[in-house]
């Protein structure tokens, strides 16, 4: 039985910020300045599961290392947007390009620049330690941390809801 209130059958895609939501919102510096992200395994499995369940799934972060275009294509995440200052434009291009209406959209957002796409799809979620701003316009927030599940609880929940998440194709990467 799902958590969130919402008709989880409509969900036909899934868009994530990185910093805060796939990644701790702390983040070591590497020697030369590059930031280093955390990534947690149970989300990657269940991102490369809903896309081959066939579900769109987009990436849009600020953030600008290769590192994290590396992680997410080796997922078989196509819809990649690093260094997405203004994150509307990249959105309303992978919605576009999908065909995806909003109420069939799930955002994953933290923090202050996910709030206007938070706000132009069905469901808006977030991590439990998202900004209060965040947070007050979020249909669901997960009692996962940002970079600790938040991703897989979100994905798992609707892919359960829509009968997609265990298969004989769920057991292997």
């Amino acid at each position: 039985m799902s958590k969130i209130a919402y008709d989880l059958s409509l969900i036909k895609g899934f868009a994530f910020d990185v910093d805060g939501v796939l990644s701790a919102e702390t983040i070591p510096l590497h020697p030369n300045g590059e930031p280093c992200r955390t990534v947690n395994i149970k989300d990657g499995y269940a991102l490369q599961l809903a896309v081959r369940k066939g579900y769109e799934v987009a990436i849009i972060t600020g953030g600008r290392t290769e590192a994290v275009r590396k992680r997410f294509e080796g997922l078989g995440i196509r819809h990649i947007y690093i260094g997405a200052g203004i994150k509307t434009l990249p959105f309303e291009e992978w919605k576009n390009s999908t065909g995806l209406k909003p109420e069939e959209i799930l955002y994953m957002g933290d923090d202050i620049p996910d709030y206007e796409v938070m706000q132009q799809v069905g469901l808006p979620c977030c991590p439990a330690d998202a900004a209060p701003e965040i947070k007050a316009i979020a249909a669901y927030i997960s009692p996962c941390k940002g970079g600790y599940g938040c991703g897989r609880d979100v994905l798992e929940q609707v892919m359960k809801a829509q009968g997609t998440w265990l298969g004989a194709d769920a057991f292997g990467w």
